[in-house]
């Protein structure tokens, strides 16, 4: 850190005065933190250590309204226009930007000795911030498993969720910390796992979402109301992935692939030629793997196998 941490740049905005009653106060011998970027990630995630007695310490965006809410949202904070505003008050640096950014942002950024930096990315490994390093200066990812659709939400969806922890073994055991203080459970990856990890949280989600998609659209051809389609088959996809999450995919599999069911594969695919011909291609792919989990654990003697997989062949 530099002799002269004290000194603000001019583009400095005040912090708000001190916390309102029921802001817990700082806890001592912690890190101060700041953020570079102060959108939805990086003020939910200020906002959540700062109320978990963390020294959130500052933040830096162009944006005025963004700078703001962060001040609103995390007493005592201050927040900067560029990047560099916030290095003079900071141990640990989250750079809560886009993807895209982190390699201009990192390199418009030079870290003192002692300091660590941090990004949010789920894909990029913490390898990307080394334009910011310095001797003596660690780097790391943390990627909260959360959909931050806005602010109040990623915040409330904190406690309870997983968040991915990567980078130089010295920080994850401070990162692990952070995640526990917000009420999040800590899970390793690797770097070169990185890629693989943002793929299984997207499939988890969003691919999750578009699969759903075709649910509601053969809800809508059994005659389900609108309003109850999808909540129809709720309890039965929670039971899923509990047994799942329990037994493991291939213990938890059920279903007429795991019979040999012909007959009803056959008429769930003409029920999706007539309801969503879009979504053949899903149902086949999904029923592909399942052949394969309910063939690998000896439900499915190979002969029956090659039929389903003959049938699913058949029905572009």
């Amino acid at each position: 850190m530099r002799a002269d941490a004290g000194a603000f740049p001019p583009d400095a905005t005040s912090p708000r005065e001190a916390p309102e009653p029921g802001v817990p106060p700082i806890s001592p011998n912690l890190p101060r933190i700041a953020f570079v970027g102060a959108g939805r990630v990086g003020t939910a995630l200020g906002a959540a250590l700062r109320a978990a007695g963390w020294p959130v310490t500052a933040t830096s965006s162009r944006d005025p309204a963004r700078r703001e809410r962060f001040l609103a949202l995390v007493p005592g904070s201050r927040a900067y226009v560029e990047p560099y505003g916030v290095l003079d008050e900071a141990d640990l640096l989250f750079l809560t930007v886009p993807d895209d950014a982190l390699g201009a942002v990192a390199g418009s950024i030079h870290l003192y000795s002692g300091q660590a930096i941090v990004h949010t990315s789920g894909v990029l490994p913490a390898s990307v911030l080394a334009p910011a390093m310095a001797a003596g200066t660690e780097a790391g990812s943390f990627h909260p498993l959360v959909a931050f659709t806005d602010v109040a939400a990623g915040r409330a969806a904190l406690p309870g969720a997983v968040v991915a922890v990567e980078g130089d073994e010295g920080l994850l055991p401070l990162l692990e910390e952070i995640a526990v203080a917000v009420g999040a459970r800590p899970v390793r990856v690797t770097a070169a796992g990185k890629a693989a990890h943002h793929a299984a949280a997207t499939m988890a989600a969003g691919e999750f979402v578009a699969l759903l998609d075709v649910v509601d659209h053969l809800a809508a051809a059994a005659g389900i109301e609108a309003g109850e389609r999808l909540g129809t088959y709720e309890g039965l996809a929670r039971q899923a992935l509990e047994a799942a999450a329990r037994l493991g995919p291939e213990a938890a599999l059920t279903g007429p692939i795991v019979r040999g069911d012909l007959g009803t594969v056959r008429l769930h695919l003409d029920a999706l030629r007539r309801a969503d011909p879009a979504g053949i291609a899903v149902y086949v792919a999904l029923a592909r793997r399942a052949v394969a989990l309910a063939a690998s654990r000896g439900d499915l003697q190979p002969e029956r196998a090659d039929e389903l997989l003959a049938l699913l062949a058949s029905s572009g």
